[in-house]
């Protein structure tokens, strides 16, 4: 993916999070290295803008852990994310089936 391109797969990038979020707890971390296995490079200065800015949406919470000395922000899908989501794979289904349905 290129920085050209990024505005054109900013979207997907949200909803792969919210798909993540909505199976398990996810942390920063874990979803650049879940994205990068898609082919999406995300720095961390990319990833927790994204994650910052579904949280002030209500589509994500996040709640804090200490495992030792190191804590870790997870973040887990709300109700609204939960519809969110679930509004958006129906578009995302509408739009696969415009895009090959001449293939």
């Amino acid at each position: 993916m290129t920085s050209d391109d990024r505005d054109l797969y900013s979207g997907l990038i949200r909803l792969h999070i919210l798909h993540h979020a909505e199976k398990r707890p996810i942390f920063g971390l874990g979803m650049i290295e879940e994205l990068a296995r898609h082919g999406y490079r995300l720095s961390a200065g990319t990833l927790y803008p994204i994650l910052h800015g579904l949280e002030a949406k209500g589509y994500l919470r996040a709640t804090e852990h200490r495992n030792g000395r190191h804590t870790r922000r997870l973040y887990r899908v709300t109700p609204a994310g939960r519809r969110a989501l679930a509004g958006a794979k129906a578009k995302v289904r509408e739009l696969f089936g415009e895009l090959f349905e001449d293939e």
